[in-house]
C-alpha cells in the first residue's frame, strides 16, 4: 500500500467538487453494459473488424452524448482547475527566465 500510496491518493490534486466523480466507477460501468447489450443483440461476428466497427460507433455515440449533455465535471469546476494548474505553473516559468 506504500508503495501505491502516490496513485491511491492521486485524487487529492483535483478540487473537492471533483471527488465525488473521480472515485465513482458508474460511467465506466454504464458504458460497458452498453457495450455488452450491442454486441449481445448481433451475437456472433462474421469478422473482427465487424466487431469493432460495432463497438466503435457505440463508443463514438456515447462520447458524443457525454459531450453534449452528461457533464462529469461543471464548467465552473474546470475553470478551478485550470487556474489551479496555471498557478502551480507560474514559479516554474518565473524561475526558468
Amino acid at each position: 500500500m506504500e508503495e501505491a500510496e502516490e496513485e491511491v491518493l492521486a485524487y487529492l490534486a483535483f478540487p473537492p467538487e471533483h471527488w465525488r466523480q473521480l472515485w465513482s466507477t458508474n460511467p465506466l460501468e454504464w458504458l460497458n453494459w452498453e457495450v455488452e447489450r450491442r454486441t449481445h443483440v448481433v451475437g456472433i461476428f462474421p469478422s473482427q473488424a465487424g466487431l469493432i466497427c460495432l463497438v466503435g460507433l457505440g463508443l463514438a455515440e456515447q462520447h458524443e452524448e457525454w459531450q453534449m449533455s452528461r457533464r462529469q465535471f461543471s464548467a465552473e469546476s474546470l475553470a478551478k482547475l485550470n487556474e489551479e494548474a496555471q498557478r502551480e505553473s507560474m514559479p516554474a516559468l518565473l524561475m526558468a527566465s
